[in-house]
């Protein structure tokens, strides 16, 4: 039988050096949701767990390449990846594309949709980890490796036309803000509710803060 061990470790390889927002405690902390996810999902029985952690483990194996520049999608190049990786490791065809659709689909800026409960799971997991506490830390993190202001007044959300925003505290209103309405589990759903006050209470603080109030 594949051993999930061995496919981590495998895995594991590809973060040597990676920035902080996308780093190999984000894969660990992805997978601790996907665990919760599964084990509170009210059907656990139909989900094939198996495929769920491979796929966390390996969802982001293509990121640091997409960052530097090398490809354009993470997503479609680790799907790639990860079905040799698990060729190597003699899984059987089913299993590989199973997880192959899971990683594929995880990317929130992509219009792959997850179609099985496998591949939902591990894009919410995914995206909950850009939400809350950590998230913020995330994209600050992430905004400030790639050279971006952390705030900008002169660039309003109003008049920000980028998808992401042009700032990192537009991103959080414009695309953090947005994830709880693409959660595709119930269970999933009520954690980034819980995650989306948390960040809608910081950024009231945020906005306080910058205009001398607090």
């Amino acid at each position: 039988m594949l051993d999930l061990e061995a496919v981590r470790t495998c895995a594991r390889t590809y973060f040597e050096g990676a920035p902080p927002a996308h780093d190999w405690h984000h894969v660990q902390r992805v997978e601790a949701l996907a665990e919760t996810l599964v084990d509170r999902h009210p059907d656990s029985s139909a989900i094939d767990d198996r495929v769920v952690f491979l796929a966390v483990v390996l969802h982001d194996i293509g990121r640091e390449k997409e960052d530097s520049g090398e490809i354009d999608d993470h997503a479609t190049w680790g799907a790639d990846e990860a079905s040799r990786i698990l060729e190597d490791l003699e899984a059987d065809p089913e299993t590989i594309d199973r997880v192959r659709h899971c990683v594929r689909a995880h990317r929130y800026s992509n219009a792959i949709e997850p179609e099985t409960l496998e591949a939902k799971l591990v894009s919410d997991a995914d995206n909950l980890d850009a939400l809350g506490a950590v998230g913020i830390a995330r994209v600050f993190a992430h905004g400030g490796a790639l050279g971006q202001p952390m705030h900008d007044p002169e660039i309003s959300l109003a008049e920000d036309e980028t998808a992401a925003g042009r700032t990192q505290y537009n991103h959080l209103h414009k695309k953090i803000l947005d994830l709880p309405d693409r959660m595709y589990t119930d269970v999933a759903r009520r954690l980034a509710d819980e995650r989306a006050t948390f960040v809608r209470t910081y950024l009231e603080r945020f906005d306080r803060e910058i205009t001398g109030e607090r």
